[in-house]
């Protein structure tokens, strides 16, 4: 317990700042402090009121405050209050109630949140370059826009809603930004052009980039077929006469699943019916039956097929011992661990067993299986100089099995020139080109961005960058999560502006 008082003889009026000597009475005050030693401390501040000297104030009497010490109605120290909001913006509720005791200060939770949310925003100037993204709130539920300052990578505000008039209503209420660096969504293009017409917008070359990679990788799924027969037409080629008997192997269960509910929404579509009704007969989400609608049967069965699994590079093994006599899985499940297998025995089991009711003495030994999509894609995507040598081996291969990758690798390899290199004038020549290939996913997203080509062809020219707004994007979700996920917006946007 720390006591004290004042020296001064006079203070000023808090309502019209006029300096008083005249004192009216005192009484004590009692402040909470910084812990010292690891020991609370409490002040108990001996504190005049004053009659103010001013005839045209609305008070009579007025208390003395201590500058850096008291304030109005407060029951702790200026340093204290200062403390705990530093605690409440690293750390927030719970997690600041277990900090703020190991310095053996009491509080609650909700004092903490309560002086978050009591902190005043930062001053907001002239926004030059301005980035623009969405967060999660609740995903799947609830999303919000955040808005930083590119030029001095801070963030400059949160709002509630991703479309575009939450973002037009927003640039209208300030200084408009020369320029707005966005990803490619539709609603933030719309916000920008009504909010701020004259602004420069600038399509994000990671968002290109991304979206170039999911059109590459439907590409590559589609392309692995006329690979693994290429495979095979090798293979059946080397072959003598007297080939083993082959196995039909049973369909997996969510390829047939897909079938019938393929066969199911086209005949009903057949019959008349709308998207929505279909999708209530036979239980599907909406986008589910669109999907079933607009492709067929191949492309959407192509991806659970050409599943890669860990048995890949094994099965010529397996099959040959099969062959030769040896039926017994914990031999063979040896023989493949000392290759380099990684799996489970149960995994090899599982795969043996569809040879066991069949009675067959032989079965045919597989032709080898093209790589995986996602690793063809990943090489189509890389640099070749990052490639190591038996990716970049197998690679060669592929593309001289299948004119489509080496076609698909060329269009990639231009347009990463062209981000890298920012050579956005050569955008209009690469996209004649690739829409007219009969590459169609990659075909589709070169005809997509001429509908938000000035963007794009910006942001392939211009050095702007939404490199920072994901930055803090991802600071966002570790503050949610520090806050269970359960942190409404207000108190989200305060951390998010005052803790950066």
């Amino acid at each position: 317990m720390v006591q004290a008082r004042a020296k001064a003889a006079a203070a000023s009026c808090s309502r019209c700042e006029a300096v008083s000597g005249r004192r009216h009475g005192w009484y004590v005050r009692r402040l909470q402090d910084v812990a010292a030693s690891g020991c609370s401390v409490r002040l108990e501040l001996r504190v005049r009121r004053f009659r103010c000297v001013s005839s045209e104030c609305s008070v009579n009497t007025f208390t003395e405050q201590i500058p850096g010490l008291t304030r109005p109605y407060a029951r702790t120290t200026t340093s204290l209050r200062n403390l705990l909001t530093a605690i409440g913006l690293a750390l927030a509720g719970r997690a600041g109630v277990r900090m703020a005791e190991t310095l053996g200060i009491a509080v609650g939770r909700d004092t903490l949140l309560r002086l978050v949310r009591a902190i005043p925003d930062p001053p907001v100037g002239q926004v030059q370059i301005l980035g623009v993204d969405d967060f999660a709130i609740r995903r799947g539920h609830n999303y919000g826009t955040i808005l930083i300052d590119l030029g001095t990578r801070r963030p400059v505000d949160l709002i509630n809603g991703r479309d575009g008039d939450a973002l037009a209503a927003w640039l209208r209420s300030r200084p408009l930004p020369e320029v707005i660096c966005r990803d490619r969504a539709g609603g933030y293009a719309e916000g920008a052009r009504q909010g701020a017409p004259d602004a420069l917008q600038v399509a994000d070359r990671f968002h290109l980039w991304r979206n170039l990679g999911q059109a590459v990788e439907k590409d590559v799924s589609a392309a692995r077929a006329s690979l693994a027969a290429a495979l095979a037409a090798a293979v059946e080629s080397r072959r003598t006469s007297d080939a083993p008997t082959v196995v039909n192997h049973r369909e997996l269960q969510v390829v047939a699943r897909i079938r019938k509910h393929h066969a199911a929404v086209h005949e009903l579509l057949n019959q008349g019916l709308s998207k929505a009704a279909i999708g209530r007969r036979l239980g599907l989400h909406q986008a589910t039956v669109r999907k079933y609608a607009n492709a067929t049967v191949e492309e959407v069965t192509a991806a659970n097929q050409q599943r890669a699994s860990i048995l890949d590079g094994y099965h010529e093994h397996l099959h040959r011992r099969w062959n030769e006599g040896i039926r017994n899985a914990t031999q063979l499940i040896r023989e493949i661990t000392a290759l380099g297998y990684r799996g489970t025995a149960q995994q090899v089991q599982r795969y043996l067993r569809r040879f066991r009711p069949t009675g067959t003495s032989e079965v045919e030994i597989p032709p080898p299986r093209p790589p995986a999509v996602r690793d063809l894609t990943r090489w189509i995507m890389s640099n070749p100089e990052n490639l190591d040598q038996e990716s970049t081996i197998r690679f060669r291969k592929m593309q001289r099995l299948s004119r489509d990758l080496h076609r698909l690798t060329r269009y990639v390899k231009d347009f990463a020139v062209m981000l890298t290199q920012l050579e956005g004038q050569k955008l209009d020549d690469w996209i004649t080109c690739v829409e007219k290939d009969s590459l169609t996913a990659i075909a589709g997203f070169a005809r997509n961005l001429r509908r938000d080509y000035d963007a794009v062809r910006n942001g392939l020219t211009m050095s702007h960058s939404s490199g920072p707004v994901e930055g803090h994007v991802n600071r966002v979700k570790m503050l949610k999560r520090q806050m269970f996920g359960r942190a409404k917006l207000d108190l989200l946007r305060k951390r998010t502006l005052h803790a950066a």
